[in-house]
């Protein structure tokens, strides 16, 4: 496993994630088994999604009676519980998708279950059943019932993801509503939205993003990485055959590259993950704009990425531009001085992204160094 975490540096739930690749939750279909059985080439798996509480196990039965696949336990604690417990073992970090009506819902299976799992709440249904119980996408138009969800669940210091359907409401609002109520993961059908979605979410709060809907083709997965995914997670295409072809792709490409999930550069339209690959603020160009939009001033810009490459190889790089390779871009533009300086300095391409990862990593926090006081909740 720490060969994977020197792939990908991901983490979930403070577990090692070994390939950036997640089962999504599907009623009645995604159970331990099922997740074992794709476990050579996932890294994660949300099981579910389970029904907890009497309104949404009744809109389960409905749903059930029109011909949807659904999971009924006697006991919805224990039946969790089990299905959590046959993953142990197994390098799968393990999430349960949950269906509650009510804040209370949740909690009171939090205090049963305790830190098992990552805990995602449903805000992504939309049969009709679920919606009337107050669960699914309700919540994606009463925010303040989703955000007290969340914070009911971290009283319990677990892990909260959030799964939600693009273009219901505004994603950026949202997800910096979920950021002020203490969620850690942003699980994001994309819909017919594509990547700009991604990016806008990743531009509004420092959140784990996990891009979903149609991720079984190659270029689809690196797109959602490029504009701020940290995972993908596949559905109905979960078979064999296209999960090992997309995680040794990914596995390749990180390995070749030294970064899996590098931005575009901001004038390409990356995310501001890229700022890291931004030259000095000198010419009228996308970065100037992006500064305004963070009210932050050019010498405030520029004093931040000094700091940040202090004492890193990034700080070198007296032939190229602008004195320091923490001006430079991404490995995959072309640039002969900056190059000519990584040869000199024997620094890789590789280590050079890792090191413009970690650049970008110091930029975001202090961005989103504290959430905005009028952020709504």
């Amino acid at each position: 496993m720490m060969e994977a975490y020197e792939r990908f540096e991901l983490l979930m739930n403070q577990q090692i994630v070994r390939t950036p690749i997640a089962l999504a939750s599907m009623a009645g279909v995604v159970d331990a088994a099922y997740a074992l059985e794709r476990g050579g080439h996932i890294g994660a798996a949300f099981l579910g999604g389970f029904s907890i509480d009497e309104e949404t196990v009744l809109a389960s039965h409905d749903l059930a009676e029109a011909g949807r696949a659904e999971f009924f336990f006697p006991d919805p604690v224990e039946g969790i519980r089990e299905e959590v417990g046959k993953l142990k073992g197994s390098d799968i970090v393990p999430g349960i998708n949950l269906r509650g009506s009510s804040a209370g819902s949740f909690e009171l299976l939090a205090d049963e279950l305790g830190d098992i799992a990552v805990y995602e709440i449903d805000a992504h249904c939309r049969q009709m059943p679920m919606i009337t119980a107050g669960a699914g996408e309700h919540l994606l138009t009463h925010h303040h019932d989703l955000c007290s969800i969340v914070k009911a669940l971290k009283k319990f210091d677990i892990c909260v993801s959030v799964k939600i359907r693009a273009g219901i409401t505004d994603e950026r609002a949202l997800a910096r509503a979920l950021w002020k109520a203490g969620a850690d993961i942003i699980h994001v059908d994309v819909m017919d939205a594509g990547y700009q979605k991604i990016r806008q979410i990743r531009n509004s709060c420092p959140l784990q993003i996990i891009a979903n809907n149609s991720m079984h083709s190659y270029d689809r997965v690196m797109e959602q990485f490029s504009h701020g995914a940290d995972l993908v997670s596949v559905a109905r295409k979960a078979d064999l055959h296209t999960l090992k072809g997309l995680d040794a792709a990914i596995r390749r490409y990180a390995d070749e590259t030294g970064w899996y999930n590098a931005p575009k550069q901001l004038c390409r339209g990356g995310d501001l993950r890229a700022l890291a690959f931004c030259c000095m603020p000198v010419k009228e160009c996308p970065l100037l704009p992006t500064l305004k939009g963070l009210h932050m001033e050019r010498e405030a810009y520029v004093d931040l990425k000094r700091r940040a490459v202090a004492g890193t190889p990034l700080q070198d790089g007296a032939h190229t531009c602008f004195g320091s390779l923490a001006w430079c871009c991404k490995s995959s533009t072309p640039c002969m001085f900056r190059d000519m300086t990584l040869k000199n300095l024997n620094i890789q391409k590789t280590d050079y992204m890792k090191n413009k990862r970690r650049l970008s990593e110091k930029i975001m926090e202090e961005i989103f160094h504290e959430v905005p006081a009028d952020i709504p909740c």
